[in-house]
């Protein structure tokens, strides 16, 4: 349970960290950012794999490029259910997911995870 809670709030600073760095993702707060990181991580278990099947095709023809189509497209989602989240448009969606993988990555490197 710990641990659950530690990823949440990383998530959560992760989020705040994206939206001070990419222009056009907006949260407005802690409270705004710990909802939607437990709202991206329902989204990233439910939502996702659904999108991944979907459009295999398409992640084939790219070589897998696609799936960075799906992030940013889930963190749209998170930005329409999460009040106080804001991201305007495709663009700031994607270099937002991406940014918040590659962090999540980073981190888990650092953490050994």
């Amino acid at each position: 349970m710990l641990e659950f809670l530690a990823h949440v709030l990383l998530t959560a600073a992760l989020l705040l960290l994206v939206a001070r760095i990419v222009s056009g993702v907006e949260v407005s707060g802690w409270t705004s950012a710990i909802l939607g990181a437990l709202v991206l991580g329902l989204a990233n278990a439910v939502v996702r794999p659904l999108l991944v099947v979907l459009t295999l095709p398409f992640t084939i023809l790219t070589f897998g490029l696609f799936l960075l189509v799906i992030n940013a497209l889930v963190l749209w989602l998170v930005a329409a259910l999460v009040p106080g989240i804001k991201v305007k448009g495709f663009g700031p969606a994607f270099v937002g997911a991406l940014l918040l993988t590659v962090l999540n990555i980073c981190i888990a490197m650092v953490l050994g995870a």
